[in-house]
């Protein structure tokens, strides 16, 4: 057991060496390669990253400005047909009132119609009472001087 031991203790002693090169090695790739590697790789992580965040937030704000736009627009296309509706408004009012008149002047001409021809009718019957009795007289003389011929 003793020479196992021993023989143990050598090839400890032995690879203490190896060990310790292993060890330089380790210590030295981690601060002059894997130090700086990682130093560049966080910084493209970051400057990815940084990229990514940035575009997210171009993209939001782009969002938000297009949602601003179409909001402008459904505002001004609303004011435009309230307008229009306003102005059809106004035109079926004028419409309305011309129409109105339109239709006051005209039973106004009606009625001023009616009451000439009932003037006229009663000249007329004026006339005809009057020119009755002498037409009446004309036509007896000429049936009275026919019968006499």
């Amino acid at each position: 057991m003793e020479a196992t031991l021993h023989a143990l203790g050598q090839l400890i002693i032995q690879a203490l060496p190896t060990f310790f090169l292993v060890l330089f090695l380790f210590l030295y790739l981690r601060s002059v390669f894997y130090k700086p590697l990682e130093h560049v790789l966080a910084e493209r992580s970051e400057a990815t990253e940084g990229a990514r965040k940035k575009a997210a937030e171009a993209l939001d704000r782009a969002q938000a400005k297009a949602i601003a736009y179409e909001e402008q627009i459904r505002a001004a296309r609303n004011d435009l047909y309230r307008e229009q509706e306003e102005v059809r408004r106004k035109w079926r009012d004028e419409q309305v009132a011309q129409l109105a008149a339109a239709r006051q002047r005209t039973q106004l001409s009606v009625k001023e119609a009616k009451s000439q021809i009932r003037a006229e009718a009663n000249e007329a019957k004026t006339s005809l009472a009057a020119n009755s009795q002498a037409l009446a007289d004309q036509i007896t003389q000429a049936i009275l001087n026919r019968r006499i011929v």
